[in-house]
């Protein structure tokens, strides 16, 4: 089906549900959305009924969330951090600001799982997506390039994202890291 590139600097600024901030869409379907969550300060997370979530710090130290009411766990910088949408979640910043990419699935409906990589330079680092899967690949620093199995190489800036809609291959080249966001619904 083919790659779409999507840039930062074309991502739609909304403000949360509850208020507290904004978050970026990177992409989003039926039954998910991927975005880019800015975090000033501690508080509450909005509450979303029958979601799943991913969170990543993609910039900043990161923070510690408190979720239904259990102990506070650290939310590392780069660590994918799954949780229920649903159950009341309230954040403490660990060193001030970060900046999340977030991960939202329909529960029952679609899927998600998040994955940090390492790109070494002068070595190839192949990533593919299977039928009925949405592959999105998103450069979580600069000197990161993305070629298809068809398509010329395309340089990716910081928070910069790849998708791909079914089965394929993407090729990843550049000194770096990414986050590999799969999102796959039941058949």
């Amino acid at each position: 089906m083919g790659e779409d590139v999507l840039r930062w600097s074309e991502y739609r600024a909304v403000p949360w549900k509850n208020g507290g901030g904004t978050t970026r869409e990177v992409a989003d379907g039926t039954d998910w959305r991927v975005s880019v969550a800015d975090v000033a300060g501690d508080g509450p997370f909005s509450v979303f009924p029958g979601t799943d979530r991913v969170i990543t710090p993609v910039e900043g130290d990161g923070m510690l969330l408190t979720v239904a009411g259990a102990a506070p766990r650290p939310v590392e910088p780069l660590r994918p951090f799954a949780f229920a949408g649903d159950a009341a979640t309230d954040c403490r910043l660990v060193g001030g600001a970060v900046r999340n990419l977030n991960v939202m699935t329909r529960r029952g409906h679609a899927t998600a799982r998040v994955r940090i990589v390492t790109v070494t330079a002068g070595r190839d680092t192949e990533t593919s997506s299977e039928a009925g899967e949405t592959l999105l690949v998103m450069a979580v620093t600069e000197g990161i390039a993305v070629g298809g199995q068809d398509g010329p190489e395309t340089p990716l800036g910081r928070l910069d994202c790849v998708r791909r809609d079914g089965p394929g291959t993407l090729v990843l080249r550049g000194d770096g890291t990414v986050a590999e966001v799969r999102i796959t619904a039941p058949h």
